[in-house]
């Protein structure tokens, strides 16, 4: 019996927010982030929760 594949809906909403944050806070003329602790603070939550979900996602194939 095959089981559905899909993915953890939390994880995703959390890289979707993060995600578009981190790209609205980054000034891309000076190449800078407006707040350097936010932005590596969000840095290390968003690459964890795209690690989560391509690891669930890996597991159910």
């Amino acid at each position: 019996m095959k089981t559905k594949k899909s993915l953890n809906f939390i994880f995703l909403i959390v890289a979707i927010i993060l995600g578009s944050t981190l790209y609205k806070q980054f000034d891309f003329e000076k190449l800078k982030f407006e707040h350097n602790g936010l932005a590596i603070l969000y840095s290390i939550v968003f690459v964890f929760s795209i690690y989560i979900l391509t690891k669930d996602y890996r597991d159910k194939i």
